[in-house]
Formats: structure tokens, sequence, C-alpha cells
């Protein structure tokens, strides 16, 4: 499967962004942000299930990725329900991002000739993806501390981020038109 046709590309996008808009309503203490990060969890875990087992070709790298979303996803759901044992699920969240950045994490911007394929416009957004990863670093770190403007930083970065997801939903990407059956790499039912 090709990076232009996966599928389910649209509602997992979506749902991440619902989680970080849920994260940023749980900071600020608005209503019902519990139930927004728990079900877009719940969304992101399923819709990944899905689409990896529609795969075809699995490689050691798409195992990494499924083990990695099911126990962040798996994280993500039981700190919410407070359950005190979440150790072991952050630990292996951890290597195996490590094991998928390794693996993978600066190739998934590349080309397949493995040649950058950034214009101008790409590089400014990636900035601003790195400014908003940390602000969310530094804000949740001088929340810590309990620094005056430590939310006000969190938020921002959280937005940042939650624009950027949404900037790939809604800006359309160029189509190779020589593909006929190209359908936005949506999962048709």
């Amino acid at each position: 499967m090709s990076k232009l046709n996966k599928i389910l590309k649209t509602p997992l996008r979506i749902s991440i962004a619902t989680l970080l808009i849920g994260m940023v309503a749980r900071i600020l203490n608005w209503p019902y942000a519990f139930y927004i990060i728990i079900t877009s969890f719940i969304l992101i875990g399923v819709l990944y299930t899905i689409r990896f087992n529609k795969k075809e070709n699995k490689q050691t790298v798409d195992y990494i990725k499924m083990i990695l979303v099911a126990f962040w996803t798996t994280n993500g759901v039981l700190k919410l329900l407070d359950f005190p044992y979440t150790l072991f699920f952050q630990v292996v969240t951890a290597f195996t991002f490590i094991a998928w950045f390794v693996m993978e994490g600066t190739a998934y911007f590349m080309d397949d000739d493995r040649k950058a394929k950034n214009t101008h416009v790409q590089i400014i957004w990636n900035v601003l993806l790195v400014i908003g990863i940390l602000s969310i670093i530094a804000g949740s770190l001088l929340n810590i501390l309990h620094w005056e403007y430590a939310i006000h930083l969190l938020s921002a970065g959280i937005t940042v981020i939650t624009g950027y997801v949404l900037k790939d939903l809604f800006i359309p990407q160029k189509t190779d038109d020589k593909d006929p059956h190209n359908n936005n790499g949506e999962f048709q039912v």
C-alpha cells in the first residue's frame, strides 16, 4: 500500500485532531473534555486496527506501529479512568516509538527515491509542527514548576499541532492522475 493510498486516513486525522481539542478542553477545564478524549482514543485504536488488518503486505515496521498505537491508546484510556498501573503501557509505547523512529522516522517525510519532497510551504508547516511540539514540552515542564504562563504555552502548542493535523484534512494534496482508481486513500464500504 503506497503512502497515497492508506485507508481511513481522513477519519484517523479527524480523531487525532479531536483528541488534541479534547486535551485543550481538559487543560482549560471545559465540560465533556473527558468524553471527547476517551472517545478519540478508542476511535484511534479501532480505526488503526482496521487499517492494519486491511494492509496486505505487512512489514516489521507495520507491526511496530500497530503495537505503538495499541499501547498508546490503551494507556490513554487507562490514565483517564485513573488506573494506577500504567507504567508498563508507557514503557512499551516509548520503546516502540523509538523503534519506529529509528526504522522509519525521517524516511517517512521522503519520496520513494529517498529524496526530500518538502516545498517551502511544507518546510514552514514542519517548522510550526516543531514549534508546537516544543511548546507542549516546555508548557508541560513549566506547569510542573508552577510558572505563570505555562498553561498558555501548553494550550498554544496543542492548538498549533491541531492546526497542523487539520491542515492536512482541508488542503487538497497533489494527486497522481495516472491511477484512475485513486479514491484519496479512503476505505470504501
